[in-house]
């Protein structure tokens, strides 16, 4: 409806039946916004969804790698302390050889002693 110089224009059919087209138009479009806010409503429910269940596993994630970390350090405090066993082990082991090469050369001073003293009682019996 329009006005000219204060005389008002009557709604015609045809301006009628656009502005019903219109109201039409109007209510497809809401109604197609409401479907994509539904549609986007479940999505956004899914990506919470996702959101949750990825949170999930990295809770999941950071308790394994706590443990990796944890099992490491003790697997780490277990190597050390095997080093040092070994580390002593080998000290003992040097320890021993050297003790057996010095009563070896004992032994051989000793036996050299026993040869020695063996000759000098031969000739006393043979005479």
């Amino acid at each position: 409806m329009t006005r000219r110089d204060g005389e008002r224009t009557r709604w015609t059919d045809e301006m009628l039946d656009e502005l019903a087209d219109s109201v039409s138009e109007l209510r497809e479009s809401v109604s197609e916004v409401r479907d994509s806010v539904s549609e986007l409503r479940e999505s956004v429910s899914e990506v919470k969804d996702s959101v949750s269940e990825l949170r999930e596993s990295v809770s999941e994630v950071k308790d394994s790698v706590e443990g990796v970390r944890i099992t490491a350090q003790a697997l780490l405090q277990i190597a050390a302390q095997q080093q040092r066993e070994n580390e002593a082990r080998q000290a003992e082991i040097a320890e021993i050889r050297q003790r057996q090469e010095d009563s070896d050369k004992r032994f051989e001073v000793l036996l050299s002693e026993v040869r020695y003293l063996i000759r000098q009682i031969k000739p006393e019996n043979q005479s």
